[in-house]
This record gives structure tokens, C-alpha cells and sequence, in this order.
């Protein structure tokens, strides 16, 4: 319940999504129950964001869309209910900028489910997720690194992370996602390689021009650390164990 809404205080803490991950044009596919435009003032870096959903047509193929369109794609629980949840990814990356990013929260196996499938919390679910397990309860679990992995050479996974910092372990069997703090999922954060990084197999970088005052700092690490070299010349670093 309000599973993008819940996220939003999380992802205002990390200078990523501030300054990365949701910049410029983006879509949110599966969102119009909880969208991220609500909160668009609160990332300065976007721009707009279109709300994608079952009126716009089949999220798994997003036909309609061209290709490399989008500066961030995000998703929040809609992976969980694709019938093909590697054509859906693959769709969702083929409409991203290259440099872009895709950004999709779903939920763990072990913590919605718990145990059952099909879902007694929600019948729509057509398979489970896990980060990666080397056998599971569920018939129908999928191995997240096995399935971003069949993304092309383009993809670049920066983040994937088991969100349970809410989550109540010592709970009996209930679906957390119902409360307002819980969530219980993954969040995956892919980038979109540019060809060149691909051809090269190098980060591209765009270093900035410095000023004055940048060099002046950047120099003056440098130069505390020939100095701290050389004062620790007598005595090697962290062997000094005299009385203080």
C-alpha cells in the first residue's frame, strides 16, 4: 500500500536519487495508484514525470514508446505482476537514455509472502522475487541476478538491495505492506551504459573545470598526506604503542 510513498523520506536521504537517479525526463510505469509525480518538488533534478499505466496499454511491452526516450524510468511493485517479467525489464531498459537510469522497488519472497504462492495477500502476483537464492519455497521465484543479467552489455547494475530497514522480523505471518512504514521489498537500480563505455569497457567520465578554491583543497590533501608520510618515517604508522 502507498509503496512509492513510503519510499520517498528513504530516498531523500541518499544524494543518489537527489542528484542521479531521478534527473530529467522520466516515467513511472505501474504508478497512477501511488505516483511518483506527488513528489516531484522534492527531487530538483527532475524535470516531469509521466505516470504510465493499464489505460496507456501493456506495461510489459510498452508499445508506443520509442526507444531510448527517457531520461530515468521508474517502477514501483508493478514487476511482480507482468507474465514475463524478463520482457518487461527488457522493454522498460529499451526505453531508457543511455547514461539514464531504471529504477524498480519489488517485493522480497520472504518478506510479503512469506512462504505462499500464490499470493494470499494478492492475487494478481504471477511470480516471487529474491535477490538470489540457490533454492526456494515458491514454484514461481525468481533470481533477480540471474534476471538482470540477461539484459544486454548496456546495463550496469548500481544498486541492489533487500529493503528491510521497516520491516518487522518478530512479527507473526501478516502483510506488513498494509501499514504505513513497512516496506518489504528489493530496489534495483540499473544505469544505461553509453556505447562508448561499452566498446571500451571504461567509465566515461566528465571531469569539471576547477576553480581556485577547489584546487587549493584537493592540493592540500595531497600535500597532508606527504606529510604525514614523511613524519612517520622514524616509526612505521600504527606501531607506536608508548605510554600516551
Amino acid at each position: 500500500m502507498k509503496e512509492c510513498s513510503k519510499s520517498i523520506q528513504r530516498r531523500l536521504t541518499d544524494s543518489n536519487f537527489l542528484n542521479k537517479y531521478f534527473s530529467g525526463y522520466g516515467i513511472d510505469i505501474g504508478g497512477a495508484p501511488d505516483p511518483l509525480a506527488l513528489y516531484t518538488e522534492l527531487f530538483p533534478k527532475i524535470i516531469k514525470v509521466k505516470t504510465w499505466d493499464i489505460e496507456d496499454g501493456d506495461a510489459q511491452y510498452m508499445e508506443g514508446v520509442e526507444d531510448e526516450v527517457y531520461n530515468f524510468v521508474h517502477s514501483s511493485h508493478c514487476l511482480e505482476h507482468m507474465i514475463d517479467p524478463a520482457v518487461a525489464l527488457k522493454n522498460w531498459f529499451r526505453i531508457l537514455k543511455p547514461s539514464g537510469y531504471l529504477i524498480i522497488t519489488a517485493p522480497d519472497e520472504d518478506l510479503y509472502e512469506q512462504g505462499e504462492f500464490p499470493s494470499t495477500f494478492n492475487k494478481d502476483l504471477k511470480c516471487t522475487f529474491t535477490i538470489f537464492k540457490r533454492n526456494s519455497w515458491s514454484s514461481k521465484s525468481i533470481n533477480l541476478i540471474e534476471l538482470l543479467l540477461k539484459l544486454d552489455a548496456q546495463a550496469e547494475i548500481v544498486k541492489l538491495m533487500l529493503i528491510d530497514n521497516t520491516y518487522r522480523y518478530s512479527l507473526p505471518r501478516f502483510d506488513q505492506t498494509i501499514t504505513p512504514i513497512a516496506e518489504c521489498g528489493i530496489e534495483i537500480v540499473i544505469r544505461k551504459r553509453t556505447q562508448e563505455e561499452v566498446n571500451t569497457g571504461k567509465a566515461v567520465r566528465n571531469p569539471q573545470k576547477l576553480d581556485r578554491e577547489f584546487k587549493i583543497q584537493l592540493n592540500q590533501y595531497r600535500d597532508d598526506i606527504q606529510t604525514l608520510k614523511k613524519n612517520n618515517s622514524v616509526v612505521k604508522p600504527f606501531c607506536n604503542d608508548r605510554d600516551i
